[in-house]
């Protein structure tokens, strides 16, 4: 346990004195080292911190992402940090000086569970739970959330998670959205938002994507996107007549317009979707698998005269051959 704690009065006498609190008064019965403040941690205010091992239980911008339903289910879910919790196998509620029984029970609350003997869960229960070890649950909540988190990334349970790993956790489980802002532009290196500066005209607002969906395209762009399904046994393909259904995936298109361009190799801006060759007639848009990525200037070149853009480029299908080629080897199609 480890803690910030100010000085009142001065040192020229050689005496500091120091004023812990009663949250605090647990620890000095023990040895306690006071040391000069760490440069890491000049930016903490006083009072108790987190066990220096997860710097990321010191951000208390955070506590709201650790505790979020669906956080928690990527984690494992509540019975698995139940069980997480059990292991600590001492009572929590140090403050307590009354008898602790020698067995030892599982708390959940709303904020994350707690693991208590059975006296202190039975006083807890009969008189509510103090403020305290609402603390200590979130505490418990966030530490197994972290260690969770290495675990499923083949990290370990003891590495030391960073902001980006953390990050990257979030995108693989489909929770960045639940990233803080401010996090996710540190992560990426971007400046902090620009504040208000009163109206501007509409022509002048280019709306920008956040820090969130970037960290969310760039996970999307190398991992598995889309997995076709068979269905041999089609209701539709009993039918003498049956109703075109067109394929959409705009998870996939979005992929697509992150790589090069078919024609030039540059960043590709669109998902073009193939015209002619029996696509792309009236009401008739091709599927969203039939798509090759072009940039602006070779897509607008295409449109205003495909013939010459085929007789320049290649046919529109041969690109798409080598496209879904390329995308079933990298990974993309599964």
């Amino acid at each position: 346990m480890r803690a910030i704690l100010t000085p009142d009065v001065a040192i020229n006498t050689g005496i500091v004195l120091l004023k812990p609190g009663r949250d605090l008064i647990p620890m000095f019965r023990e040895r306690v080292l006071v040391c000069t403040m760490p440069r890491d941690m000049s930016h903490l205010p006083s009072g108790l911190i987190n066990d220096s091992s997860q710097p990321l239980l010191d951000a208390p911008t955070l506590k709201a992402f650790f505790a979020d339903d669906r956080v928690i289910a990527a984690a494992g879910g509540w019975e698995i940090h139940d069980a997480w919790v059990q292991k600590i196998s001492a009572c929590q509620y140090q403050e307590k000086d009354s008898y602790h029984h020698q067995h030892y029970t599982t708390l959940r609350t709303d904020v994350g569970s707690l693991c208590l003997c059975y006296s202190c869960d039975n006083y807890c229960r009969s008189n509510g739970m103090p403020g305290i070890l609402e603390a200590v649950a979130a505490g418990n909540l966030a530490r197994w959330v972290i260690e969770s988190a290495c675990l499923q990334m083949g990290l370990g349970p003891d590495h030391q998670m960073t902001l980006p790993e953390l990050c990257w956790w979030a995108c693989v489980k489909d929770v960045i959205d639940l990233i803080p802002e401010s996090h996710a532009r540190s992560v990426l290196r971007m400046p902090k938002p620009l504040s208000d500066t009163g109206p501007m005209p509409e022509a002048l607002i280019n709306p920008l994507p956040s820090a969130q969906q970037l960290i969310q395209e760039a996970a999307d762009s190398v991992k598995q996107i889309l997995t076709i399904s068979i269905d041999p046994e089609s209701p539709h393909s009993y039918m003498a007549r049956p109703k075109r259904l067109r394929w959409s995936n705009e998870k996939y298109t979005r992929w697509v317009k992150t790589q090069p361009c078919a024609c030039c190799r540059k960043p590709a801006d669109d998902p073009h979707h193939i015209i002619g060759h029996g696509q792309g007639g009236m009401g008739t848009k091709a599927h969203d698998l039939f798509v090759i990525p072009l940039c602006r200037a070779h897509h607008d070149e295409l449109h205003r005269d495909p013939t010459a853009f085929e007789d320049k480029y290649g046919s529109q299908l041969e690109l798409l051959v080598r496209f879904l080629d390329h995308s079933i080897a990298v990974g993309v199609i599964g």
